[in-house]
């Protein structure tokens, strides 16, 4: 198994990368980094880039994580190979593009693209959203999975992720003390269900609630409190079918030892503690 440290980046492709950007920088409150014919890069935190838009098919998904401290991108590539899982290394090019000094392509189980990289750069600057947000950082992502024991088992098996708890069998996985950096959800789908950044506090949640409804952005999910890591969430749509999360007070798992996934129900009372219904397909029994 090979510890990640992060999630480094998302890139999603776009139908209409003019409009991607504007939702990213004007709604969900974003720094353009940036832009070029068919590429944009945006920050939310420390990182260089988080969030990449790339004009082209919107399913084309990709997501970059990190490898942990003292990790060797050749080892990574021998441990994929031991689990006949084919990889490639990114050209000079692309690891230049990504802000990397290497990385390592392979795809998961359900057929999404995987980077591990290496020495992603960090901004000597601080973050400046084109929108107050109260966005303090990318956290973690929502993936389609074909089947939820097969992918639990690459991410746990394979990739050194652990289980925090369960939603029916969707899985809440973590690869650091936060309460999860992955979640599988049952889906025909390939990619990225939703992407999640982190706000301040319950404030900068409620306030996003009414800009939003405001703006006339269609909230699918919430305001709410999950019962599996007791972050405040709102979830709402963005481009090319993508759903984004706002999220706070996540729980942070620091007693491995001590830490027993729980098992909770697929319904509303197993996402929400508050009373609040999804309407996100992934999510509904």
């Amino acid at each position: 198994m090979f510890p990640l440290r992060e999630i480094r980046y998302v890139r999603l492709g776009t139908a209409n990368l003019g409009e991607a950007v504007e939702f990213a920088t004007q709604i969900l409150g974003l720094q353009l980094v940036e832009r070029t014919s068919d590429r944009a890069f945006l920050r939310s935190d420390h990182r260089e880039h988080t969030l990449c838009y790339v004009a082209g098919a919107p399913a084309e998904h990709v997501i970059g994580f990190e490898a942990a401290d003292g990790v060797s991108l050749d080892a990574v590539a021998d441990m994929l190979g031991q689990a006949r899982i084919d990889a490639h290394w990114g050209t000079r090019d692309e690891c230049d593009e990504r802000r990397v000094r290497r990385l390592v392509r392979f795809k998961d189980r359900n057929g999404t693209a995987i980077e591990v990289v290496e020495r992603g750069k960090v901004s000597g600057w601080r973050y400046f959203p084109a929108r107050d947000a109260g966005i303090t950082g990318f956290s973690h992502i929502g993936l389609h999975s074909g089947d939820l024991v097969r992918d639990e088992g690459f991410w746990t098996g394979v990739c050194g992720a652990r289980v925090s708890d369960w939603i029916g069998d969707a899985a809440l996985l973590r690869i650091n003390p936060v309460h999860h950096s992955i979640a599988l959800f049952p889906s025909q789908r390939v990619g990225v269900q939703h992407v999640n950044h982190q706000v301040e506090s319950i404030d900068d949640v409620m306030r996003s609630y009414y800009f939003l409804r405001e703006k006339g952005v269609r909230i699918v999910f919430g305001p709410g409190r999950h019962p599996t890591s007791s972050a405040v969430f709102l979830y709402f749509q963005g481009p090319d079918d993508v759903v984004y999360e706002y999220s706070c007070g996540v729980k942070m798992i620091t007693d491995e030892a001590n830490h027993h996934p729980r098992q909770f129900p697929f319904s509303p009372a197993g996402f929400c503690m508050w009373g609040s219904k999804p309407d996100v397909p992934e999510f509904r029994s």
